[in-house]
């Protein structure tokens, strides 16, 4: 059974940062590409981040591009999202997920598993 389970979330004050994490298990990790999306209230989930099985390709969604950093050990089967410089707007539940593609995918019909989510919320 597929399992991917994001920590790290919390309470932040504007400007600061965190850093998510997801391990993933039931799966072999290195074969799948990695994403993070976010779902604010009343909003629809949207991309943040991606990145390939090796790790060697990223891509951003503009609005966080310069502030967040995607990146994954495939020995620990997890992938991290280091967040700086955030704002209100990030706040939201931040999901991670495992597609099974090789290089990177913005695209979230393409995941195959999710993980539960974890609740980031950045005070003015």
């Amino acid at each position: 059974q597929v399992q991917l389970v994001e920590s790290g979330g919390g309470l932040v004050q504007a400007g600061g940062s965190l850093r998510l994490s997801c391990a993933a298990s039931g799966l072999t990790f290195s074969m799948y590409c990695l994403g993070w999306f976010r779902q604010a209230p009343g909003k629809e989930r949207e991309f943040v981040a991606t990145i390939s099985s090796s790790g060697g390709y990223t891509d951003y969604a503009d609005s966080v591009g310069g502030r967040f950093a995607i990146s994954r050990d495939n020995a620990k089967s997890t992938v991290y999202l280091q967040m700086t410089s955030l704002k209100p707007e990030d706040t939201a539940v931040y999901y991670c997920a495992a597609a099974r593609v090789v290089f990177t995918t913005p695209l979230a019909e393409q995941y195959n598993y999710w993980g539960q989510g974890t609740q980031v919320t950045v005070s003015a």
